[in-house]
């Protein structure tokens, strides 16, 4: 055994080539000094061009045991001597630490690194970008002995990405990275351009920080620019004073009971911005037929609950809404017939977006997801959901507005017009945790007098943008046009003694407003 072992280290080694001479690589304008600290040897024609590039490659203990040959015409690289036992390029050079090493990613990179800074220790990975994690790994502990590390990968897209991923090998602070002006550090000396490097060597090479780590003194030039936030208005101005509209890139819930007109308000916000945009709108109303969904849209526009049986309407003002909501194909809806599972409701939010622009989609409701499927923990079932949508709306760049039915409350029945906050979110908090704005919406639906069971008022229970929350405006569902409309206290009080429609006192509309405030 001991005999089959010597002589496979004899055959290895005997694989070394022996030719070549220490010279100046004078294409390069690498001298012959460099070459001869390195012991990189070239190998020349009958004319004395040089034919072969000779790189040196030794093992942990110093001892030489593997070259790599590039062919200066072919540009191709090959191997000898036993290849998987070496260490970066140059390693052997540095067996005491300093403070600084610079990594480059070839062997005349380092070469060129070392000719222009002097004395300071610079190596070289073994096969490029491609190899330099590894390369560095198998490396760590030799390179993890100096103070500092220089990363002065090519200035292209993969020496970069391959500059990020061997800095995080490395202690926070400890890395520096240098991309230069120039492609490669060999530029500068082919430009006769050493002293640009050795300024940008001292001056530019930049201290890495993991991704997401942003110094903000660099960040004039985005703080400077006023960003440009697509946003529609609410058509509600209270509901706009305290959330400045609806955003691009945003999750909306609208949290309300039974009665409380959350279909309605959604429909309305779709049809204000059909109406005040160019935006396309992807409706999935999960409670209704799409054919109901259509015809509550197309009554918006002729202010006539279109989808009522009661509803009178001549063909005239059919076609006219028809022509006006469908004039640019800019609505699309989700025919939910049949089964179907929260993969495929999904896929269908991910194909609105995609593949027919809709930058607005409404999904009403969540609730009736998991009541459809069999998920067992409603709150774990509600989680993932929310989870998925949350990274739908930040992948595709969407507003999202999804509604929500409430959990019971013990002293008092939201159908009655109990206020609603965030604890009362049905299943889980992960919907206001995922939301970037959860409006509630109540309504006493049983109230004898029919103008407060016909007024909703909307509460603003989260706001990421600006952060105001509180009462922001009051709706009055008007059965006659099938319109929800926004009212204020100044426009409920009359002159005293003025009858206002027959059945009501100034007095008594007075106190039905105080209620709706009180959330009583």
């Amino acid at each position: 055994m001991a005999k089959s072992i010597a002589s496979a280290v004899r055959d290895q080694f005997e694989q070394l080539p022996t030719e070549g001479i220490i010279s100046a690589i004078k294409d390069r304008g690498i001298n012959a000094d460099v070459c001869k600290t390195y012991k990189v040897k070239v190998r020349t024609n009958e004319d004395g061009d040089i034919t072969h590039h000779y790189y040196p490659y030794y093992d942990k203990n110093d001892s030489l045991v593997a070259y790599k040959i590039r062919e200066v015409a072919s540009k191709n690289f090959r191997t000898s001597g036993s290849w998987p036992q070496t260490g970066l390029f140059g390693q052997q050079l540095f067996t005491k630490p300093t403070s600084w090493i610079t990594i480059c990613e070839g062997e005349l990179d380092a070469l060129a690194v070392r000719q222009m800074l002097g004395n300071y220790p610079v190596v070289s990975i073994r096969n490029g970008a491609a190899s330099a994690l590894k390369d560095c790994k198998r490396s760590l502990q030799f390179l993890d002995q100096f103070d500092n590390v220089v990363i002065c990968f090519d200035s292209d897209k993969v020496g970069k990405k391959a500059a990020k991923e061997v800095a995080d090998l490395f202690t926070p602070g400890k890395c520096h990275i240098l991309t230069t002006e120039l492609k490669d550090p060999c530029e500068y000396l082919m430009q006769n351009k050493p002293k640009s490097f050795v300024t940008e060597w001292f001056e530019k090479k930049k201290q890495y920080t993991p991704e997401g780590i942003i110094c903000l003194a660099d960040m004039w030039d985005s703080l400077s620019e006023k960003d440009d936030i697509e946003t529609v208005n609410y058509p509600w101005s209270g509901l706009q004073h305290l959330t400045y509209g609806m955003r691009l890139g945003e999750l909306c819930t609208f949290a309300a009971g039974t009665g409380a007109g959350k279909s309605t308000a959604v429909r309305e916000l779709a049809y204000h911005i059909l109406m005040n945009s160019s935006y396309n709108i992807g409706m999935i109303f999960l409670e209704e037929t799409v054919k109901r969904t259509g015809l509550a849209l197309l009554g918006m526009h002729a202010n006539k609950p279109m989808h009522l049986p009661t509803c009178e309407y001549t063909d005239d003002e059919f076609k006219d809404a028809f022509d006006a909501i469908n004039m640019d194909r800019r609505v699309f809806l989700f025919d939910h017939f049949g089964s179907w599972g929260i993969d495929q409701l999904l896929s269908r939010i991910r194909f609105m977006a995609k593949g027919l622009d809709c930058k607005f989609i409404f999904l009403d409701h969540i609730s009736i997801i998991v009541s459809s499927q069999d998920f067992g923990d409603e709150r774990k079932a509600i989680d993932e959901i929310m989870t998925k949508l949350r990274m739908l709306v930040q992948e595709l760049d969407i507003h999202l507005g999804i509604v929500t039915h409430l959990k019971r409350v013990a002293n008092g029945a939201h159908e009655e017009g109990h206020s609603v906050s965030l604890s009362h979110l049905r299943g889980s908090q992960g919907i206001a945790q995922l939301s970037d704005m959860v409006l509630g919406l109540e309504r006493d639906s049983q109230n004898e007098d029919i103008d407060i069971r016909n007024t909703t008022l909307i509460r603003v229970l989260k706001n990421r943008f600006s952060g105001d929350t509180g009462p922001a405006t009051y709706l009055r569902y008007d059965r006659t046009t099938g319109r929800q409309t926004e009212i204020d206290k100044s426009e409920m009080e009359t002159e005293e003694g003025e009858e206002t429609d027959g059945t009501q006192s100034p007095t008594d509309e007075s106190k039905m407003f105080s209620k709706i405030i009180d959330g009583k």
